[in-house]
């Protein structure tokens, strides 16, 4: 027998108040969150909580993500991530990395298939666990606890409780490295130059490259990009395509500088191999997050 399931996570705001979900089937379902968290936690937790409900079971179990950076983390980057200390290639460290921990221990012995699919594609089982996760994020936006559903039968009692954050070292970890905006909440010393040059250089980064949902938290709904080659990408474009750069790109500010109310103009050359390009990206302060509005990329001559 196969358990087919898949696994959701939702953020109002990237942090925000956060959900989970992973949703089997209308008698096999569970749902939780946190007043405070982040889109990739709410993504590992619904897969973790799953794997520990099902922790009994011997079956194959099929897990159906939206995620790739869930899938990677699991799949490929977490041997690495082990040998060198949980820390990334790069030296820092592992993001979520308490969460990864126990989702390094639950795998243990496990026969588990990831299968990736595209979010709010009208998968079935994603669909149920997208509404879980948001309907429990919204839950604790409202200020209640979201109903924590049966669980895995006969599981569910013994599952860890995971509706208040410091019951279980998965759940939104304060020691867990921030991503997204947390670290510039966190910072307030940083000027706005020095928060859209970070906020670019997570658009460089393979965790972040390899998490749609990430991306577009960074991307302005309105966005464009005129690429090195001469195309036009609309935003939905590059979040279907987006992925790990794979060689590293450095960023070589020219010059960041306003460009009007809540609006600044970075440029920046990137170094790739023996590749540069002079890159210019317009990025616009939308209900106190920065987000990337337009960005274009030259051939240095």
């Amino acid at each position: 027998m196969t358990i087919i399931a898949a696994a959701d996570g939702s953020a109002l705001g990237n942090p925000g108040p956060a959900g989970w979900g992973w949703y089997a089937d209308d008698e096999h379902w569970a749902c939780g969150g946190w007043p405070h968290g982040t889109n990739n936690q709410g993504e590992l937790t619904a897969v973790l909580d799953l794997l520990e409900q099902t922790a009994d079971v011997d079956d194959e179990l099929v897990i159906f993500c939206d995620s790739t950076y869930v899938i990677k983390s699991i799949t490929q980057w977490m041997p690495g991530w082990k040998r060198k200390g949980w820390k990334k290639g790069d030296g820092k460290p592992v993001m979520n990395v308490e969460i990864m921990q126990a989702l390094d221990r639950a795998m243990t012995g496990r026969n588990v298939r990831f299968e990736w699919i595209k979010g709010h594609s009208g998968h079935p089982l994603n669909e149920e666990a997208d509404r879980l996760a948001n309907g429990a994020a919204t839950a604790y936006q409202k200020g209640r606890v979201p109903d924590a559903g049966p669980g895995w039968a006969g599981r569910g009692a013994a599952a860890p409780e995971r509706s208040d954050p410091a019951a279980a070292p998965s759940a939104a970890p304060p020691t867990a490295e921030p991503d997204l905006f947390t670290e510039l909440i966190d910072a307030p010393v940083l000027t706005d130059e020095e928060q859209v040059v970070a906020l670019e250089r997570q658009l460089l980064e393979d965790d972040t490259r390899s998490d749609s949902a990430a991306v577009a938290a960074l991307l302005h709904p309105q966005w464009t990009e005129i690429g090195r080659s001469g195309r036009l990408w609309a935003r939905e474009e590059i979040l279907d395509e987006i992925g790990p750069l794979g060689e590293p790109v450095s960023l070589d500010v020219l010059a960041c500088m306003p460009a009007g109310p809540d609006t600044m103009l970075l440029t920046w050359r990137a170094v790739r191999d023996a590749e540069t390009t002079l890159r210019s990206s317009l990025w616009i302060r939308t209900a106190g997050h920065w987000q990337q509005l337009f960005h274009q990329g030259t051939p240095e001559a």
